[in-house]
């Protein structure tokens, strides 16, 4: 079984004016001799060594873009004897568990540095209120447990992004998560002493820890249950049943926007307010976009399900 692949890049003419990036073919078709059982990943191997771009970086479509080859797909599969595979190179790419490593990995360093470093962040050595030590120790068990799921729990759909994304990705985490939640929050207005601290009552938080708690592991037992749907090494997909998923799409988003809620009951500072509306934005856009991939994949899908918020949306 014959196979043509011809490589493509991106235009030096910038995108089309339907807003789509234009490609250009900067080489002739590579003919490829591949077994009646070879799979789309065979085919990747073959091109890794004969046109010497990465497995990982390899994207190969036809019917001009518009059908992707999975890499588990008999490429017989897909009818390739009039057609002309088109192989996209996305670049460097990074894994994703080395992404989330990174992204959750700062946060904690940051949250540590400046509740640990007083006199080179503030000017000055003071004590922290309870609140404050409530506040870091929530954090600081947010971001370990999320390193945690991403060992342990998280069963990835895609292997790799782009290198280039990491940037953008980590923005959030190490700026919004990271030095203005930190910063804002354990300054010495709020130490120990103060006004607001003495105006901060056990029972607040007390409530807020418990709340914070009920919310991590109700998060938790939500990435279990999407990990048990998934077989390892497989990208599986199955309408997930249980606690949090009867009434919403995304309950794991739902339980950590209600984690960051229970942080704000004693944090007396607006960027955690800001830091929560964004991340609530993204997780609403991320909720959307996966309950509607669940109505189109499962005819069966829950009609009752909202995307994020029950009742809602």
């Amino acid at each position: 079984m014959k196979v043509s692949v011809e490589k493509q890049r991106r235009s030096s003419k910038g995108p089309s004016k339907g807003g789509a990036p234009q490609t250009a073919n900067i080489s002739s078709p590579v003919e490829f001799e591949l077994s009646e059982g070879a799979s789309v990943l065979d085919l990747k191997n073959q091109i890794q060594k004969k046109m010497k771009v990465p497995v990982v970086q390899q994207r190969l479509t036809i019917d001009g873009g518009k059908k992707v080859l999975e890499d588990k797909s008999l490429v017989k599969n897909y009818e390739l004897e009039d057609k002309v595979v088109a192989l996209k190179d996305l670049g460097p790419q990074i894994s994703w568990k080395a992404v989330f490593l990174i992204e959750y990995g700062g946060p904690i360093l940051i949250h540590l540095a400046i509740y640990k470093m007083q006199s080179l962040f503030y000017g000055q050595k003071f004590v922290h209120s309870p609140a404050q030590r409530a506040m870091f120790f929530m954090a600081i068990f947010h971001y370990l447990k999320r390193e945690y799921e991403t060992l342990f729990v998280h069963r990835f759909s895609h292997g790799t992004m782009p290198f280039s994304n990491l940037f953008k990705n980590c923005f959030h985490y190490y700026v919004l998560g990271g030095v203005l939640l930190a910063y804002f929050n354990y300054m010495p207005s709020g130490g120990l002493g103060t006004p607001v601290a003495d105006n901060m009552s056990s029972f607040r938080i007390a409530i807020s820890i418990l709340l914070f708690i009920a919310s991590e592991f109700s998060n938790y037992s939500t990435h279990v249950t999407l990990k048990n749907l998934r077989p390892a090494g497989s990208t599986v997909r199955k309408i997930p049943y249980g606690y949090g998923f009867d009434m919403v799409s995304c309950p794991n988003y739902l339980f950590e926007i209600l984690s960051w809620l229970s942080y704000a009951i004693i944090s007396p500072s607006y960027f955690t307010w800001l830091f929560i509306i964004v991340s609530s934005a993204q997780m609403y856009l991320w909720a959307v976009k996966k309950h509607k991939a669940y109505k189109k994949e499962f005819p069966n899908y829950p009609k009752s399900r909202k995307a994020l918020f029950p009742y809602i949306a």
